[in-house]
């Protein structure tokens, strides 16, 4: 696969990165750094990706991967070049839905791997694709999305 491949692949999938990144980082220093993270990990691996699972899925789990090691504090680097080529564009919407945003900072409280169990259901992947990404039991990923849930819901009653 080429580079073109690679680049055109995550330019369709950037919304993934960006969506997980903005719920991993504090600020937007932050944001930009992990999402280079991301993509460098990603080329990195990007030999490797067989092609067994949408480019979409190996993607997410990649990210989620880069995130968690990253959070931790881990393997950071200083970058000499840039990767704006394929950095999101961000739009400016300034009418926000306020739920919206309430969901996003409660998710922002979860654990790390809650964070990720939630997100990837949010984004309409079905228990079985989740405990792939993620690792864990088909069971395992139902009990913590049913607590996660109970979690959510006391964090945006108050």
């Amino acid at each position: 696969m080429s580079e073109t491949q690679f680049l055109q692949q995550v330019r369709q999938n950037q919304g993934i990165v960006f969506k997980l990144v903005s719920l991993y980082a504090a600020n937007e220093e932050d944001k930009k750094d992990m999402y280079q993270e991301v993509l460098l990990q990603a080329w990195k691996a990007w030999p490797r990706f067989r092609g067994d699972a949408k480019f979409s899925t190996w993607l997410y789990r990649v990210c989620l991967n880069t995130l968690l090691t990253h959070t931790r504090g881990k393997n950071r680097i200083d970058y000499k070049e840039s990767l704006d080529a394929v950095s999101p564009t961000v739009e400016n919407n300034s009418v926000k839905n306020q739920e919206a945003q309430r969901l996003h900072l409660a998710i922002r409280q979860l654990a790390e791997t809650d964070r990720a169990i939630i997100s990837l259901h949010l984004d309409g992947y079905e228990n079985g694709e989740i405990a792939d990404i993620s690792g864990i039991s088909n069971n395992n990923v139902a009990v913590k999305l049913h607590r996660i849930k109970q979690q959510l819901a006391n964090v945006l009653k108050h």
